[in-house]
């Protein structure tokens, strides 16, 4: 019966894990998807920046900040998804980035085997 018994804990941590992997792999591929959605919202935002500048530009007209300050903002609103977004993933993947570099590192290293800056 022993036998049986460790089988069946085995069987049993292998499907955590397993569950576990599925629902990380889940989660980054949303969260990559979103990123692309995020992507091409910002493309849109350029597409009307480069419209608003080039109609100021035609009209002979003072290119102004404000002009296109809305758009700016919805810019850094999206900039800041996708950095949120990719922070979740590597999260997920137990990884951080070095802040010198940017080097993909795992979450535990206190320097970064690329360029050798301390880590947090």
């Amino acid at each position: 019966m022993d036998f049986f018994d460790k089988i069946g804990k085995k069987a049993s941590e292998t499907y955590k894990v397993t569950a576990e992997k599925t629902s990380k792999i889940a989660k980054e591929t949303k969260l990559k998807m979103a990123i692309n959605t995020y992507k091409s919202n910002a493309e849109e935002v350029y597409k009307e920046i480069g419209k608003i500048v080039y109609q100021k530009y035609a009209a002979q007209e003072e290119m102004l900040e404000e002009d296109i300050q809305e758009e700016l903002n919805k810019l850094d609103t999206i900039h800041e998804q996708i950095e949120q977004a990719n922070k979740e993933i590597m999260s997920l993947k137990d990884k951080i980035r070095c802040k010198n570099c940017n080097y993909e590192m795992d979450e535990d290293f206190k320097y970064c085997p690329k360029c050798g800056a301390k880590q947090d």
